[in-house]
């Protein structure tokens, strides 16, 4: 199915207001030592996928059970309905691409009307978070690849590309979309990204769609 164009964005901190790893870490107590270790991931002083393994760790034990709480508390930003309408009424499709979790993702991406998505899935041996991530890790090089492949198998030139996002993971995404936004953004992303959306709300997205 061909599209007139494409929108991926993050998940955490720009499709919803919050970062799920640290929601999941707050049923292991764990919460302010994995908040701490994913601001300086965003921030771009530490590798991403490593950063990302060491803060999985810190899950271990974290019942499957607990994924019911975790998805109640998260807040989609404000106007990312908005966004994700005008983009279907354009003709266009929206994609997420995350360095969070599918098993997340997959009950929130669909509400949210997205089309596509793709993330990090967690192992879980006998009900219990093991502490690992399976496969490979989505981390920047895989966030644009996933951009490029979709617009490829959408029929989307780059040129009518457009990414969001809000960490130092998302700058290669963001620098191969035809319009980047840093959204919500870290300074370094901020210095670094095309274009910068001042409010947190992705409804003032809407005005740089493809007519």
């Amino acid at each position: 199915m061909t599209a007139r164009f494409l929108i991926v964005l993050d998940a955490d901190s720009t499709l919803i207001r919050n970062e799920v790893i640290e929601l999941i870490a707050d049923e292991a107590g764990r919460g302010a030592e994995v908040a701490a270790a994913t601001e300086a991931a965003m921030r771009g002083e530490v590798d991403f996928a490593e950063s990302l393994r060491s803060r999985v760790r810190e899950l271990a034990g974290v019942p499957v059970t607990s994924f019911e709480r975790v998805r109640s508390r998260i807040e989609p930003t404000p106007g990312v309905t908005d966004l994700i309408d005008a983009a279907h009424s354009r003709g266009g499709v929206v994609g997420v691409v995350s360095g969070g979790f599918h098993e997340i993702l997959d009950e929130l991406a669909p509400a949210l009307g997205v089309d596509l998505w793709r993330a990090n899935r967690l192992v879980a041996v006998d009900g219990e978070l093991t502490g690992e991530v399976d496969g490979p890790i989505v981390d920047a090089a895989a966030k644009r690849d996933w951009l490029t492949r979709w617009a490829t198998e959408r029929g989307v030139p780059m040129s009518r590309t457009i990414a969001i996002g809000d960490g130092a993971n998302d700058l290669l995404m963001l620098r191969a979309a035809g319009l980047g936004l840093a959204f919500n953004a870290k300074p370094a992303v901020r210095a670094s990204a095309p274009l910068v959306v001042g409010p947190v709300d992705l409804a003032q997205v809407v005005p740089l769609l493809p007519r």
